[in-house]
């Protein structure tokens, strides 16, 4: 039975053990589940030790071997810089894990170590469990990113804002519904994540993916390796047929394309003559982390500057689109990667592992940053509507213009509120004192039968929200209903 992606991971790793260290892994090696050596590591040693097990469950080898193979496959006790450097001399670092795995077993269950397996079928296998190791990871990111959505949408249900479209003021909306679009996109992201999750298969198929070493006995090992890793069996090795690997990175570049423009809206709105919402405090303090200040200073500050002390960075939303940024070059690599010669590819397979590789820990690290960003995000309010009332009205243009269009025509309508929303911006007047002041106008209104009671509650932006209320609605009950059903996924998984 394939196992289940995890929604959520128990604690239980020491952190230095989630997180990639490095001079750039504060920002872009952050998470519960990062690939790091020692983890690709020991995903390549699972898969040899599994393969053991299920040796010993088809009658293989001697009893026992299972064992004490996966007692021996600990990654702290293996150097991987001296697996790195033999990798040179046979083109991935396999051969040398295999040898070196083989002499720390009893002599009785060496013969169990990579029987019927080639260096790609172990590789590909780690790349599979890494893959579900990571995905549970930014799952769980995801759900937390996305119950702190919910909550925005819920608590600025009404809170009325300027929407804007390419980069300009359009009509009012509210900050609940910005919210909600960014719940629908979290969730969307997350169910395609989990789909994923049946596509991660074992790879067993030995040097031209015949099994031929085992004779008979090839698919019953394989169906049992598949048992002992909890992966899908596939019905055939899929030496190069990459797709699982694109679905694995497509699925992951959906997610930060969506933290992407969750990010950049954040970047937007946190801009100082915007100044509608910021960054609260993260952890990053708490894990030692502090501003750029003057020499010798260390009191931890998020979002400071090393050149200039007033500064409020939304820091984790930069982090997230510094992550994000990297993630397409790094998904053309592997799709260019995808084509793959005769049984087994020279060149495009050893392609894969390093972008691979770092799409699984900047995929990682954007959703956490996401779900501390959203958990944390401070709203103004008070901001949002003298922003909104600096408008002076323009963005109810449209709604004046619905209004007049019944008795002037929708083309005649359309021209009058634009001449006066001309003269409104040259003017510095208010859209209303334009419609109800200017003789002109208001001869043209009155003779249309349209009175000033009618423009004013046209201009009043809470009658010009639509069907937002609808949309926040439906929102948060698709996310209740996924939730609902993952979390019954996860029961009966």
């Amino acid at each position: 039975m394939v196992s289940q992606i995890p929604e959520r991971i128990e604690p239980g790793m020491p952190d230095q053990d989630r997180t990639a260290t490095g001079l750039f892994g504060g920002v872009f090696a952050r998470g519960r589940a990062q690939p790091t050596d020692t983890a690709w590591l020991q995903a390549m040693l699972d898969a040899e030790a599994g393969l053991a097990r299920a040796l010993e469950r088809a009658g293989l080898a001697p009893a026992g071997s299972g064992a004490a193979v996966t007692a021996a496959a600990r990654a702290g006790d293996f150097a991987v810089g001296e697996l790195g450097r033999l990798a040179a001399l046979t083109g991935n670092p396999v051969p040398a894990l295999a040898r070196a795995l083989a002499r720390r077993v009893p002599q009785g269950a060496a013969g169990a170590v990579h029987h019927g397996a080639t260096s790609q079928d172990i590789i590909d296998t780690a790349a599979m469990l890494l893959a579900r190791q990571t995905a549970g990871a930014v799952l769980a990111d995801l759900a937390r990113a996305a119950d702190a959505a919910a909550g925005l949408a819920r608590a600025h249900r009404s809170t009325i804002m300027i929407g804007r479209t390419l980069l300009q003021q359009a009509v009012p909306v509210t900050f609940g519904l910005v919210a909600a679009g960014w719940l629908a996109s979290l969730d969307e992201a997350r169910e395609g994540l989990v789909a994923v999750g049946s596509r991660l298969a074992v790879q067993f198929g030995g040097a031209a993916g015949t099994l031929a070493s085992l004779g008979g006995d090839g698919p019953t090992v394989a169906a049992l390796l598949a048992d002992e890793l909890g992966l899908a069996q596939p019905p055939l090795p899929w030496h190069t047929n990459r797709l699982r690997i694109i679905d694995v990175a497509s699925a992951l570049a959906r997610v930060t394309a969506a933290l992407g423009t969750i990010a950049r809206d954040v970047t937007l709105l946190a801009a100082s003559e915007v100044g509608e919402v910021s960054e609260g405090n993260g952890p990053a303090a708490e894990h030692g982390a502090s501003s750029a200040g003057p020499a010798g200073s260390s009191a931890p500050r998020r979002g400071g500057s090393s050149a200039m002390p007033h500064k409020h960075n939304p820091v984790a939303a930069i982090a997230i689109l510094g992550c994000t940024r990297q993630v397409p070059g790094l998904l053309a690599t592997l799709l260019s990667s995808a084509e793959q010669e005769h049984q087994r590819a020279a060149g495009a397979w050893h392609a894969e592992w390093e972008p691979l590789t770092a799409l699984l820990r900047l995929a990682g690290s954007a959703a956490n940053w996401a779900a501390e960003l959203l958990g944390s995000l401070v709203v103004d309010v008070s901001r949002m509507a003298a922003n909104l009332a600096a408008t002076k009205g323009l963005p109810l243009a449209e709604h004046v213009s619905s209004l007049l269009a019944s008795a002037l025509g929708g083309a005649e309508a359309h021209d009058l509120v634009a001449e006066a929303s001309q003269r409104a911006v040259a003017a510095g007047l208010p859209l209303r004192d334009v419609l109800l002041e200017v003789p002109k106008l208001q001869d043209r209104l009155s003779a249309a039968g349209i009175t000033a009671e009618q423009i004013e509650a046209a201009l009043e932006p809470v009658g010009y929200l639509g069907a937002t209320d609808h949309f926040i609605t439906a929102a948060l009950e698709a996310h209740q209903s996924l939730e609902a059903r993952l979390a019954k996924e996860g029961r009966d998984g």
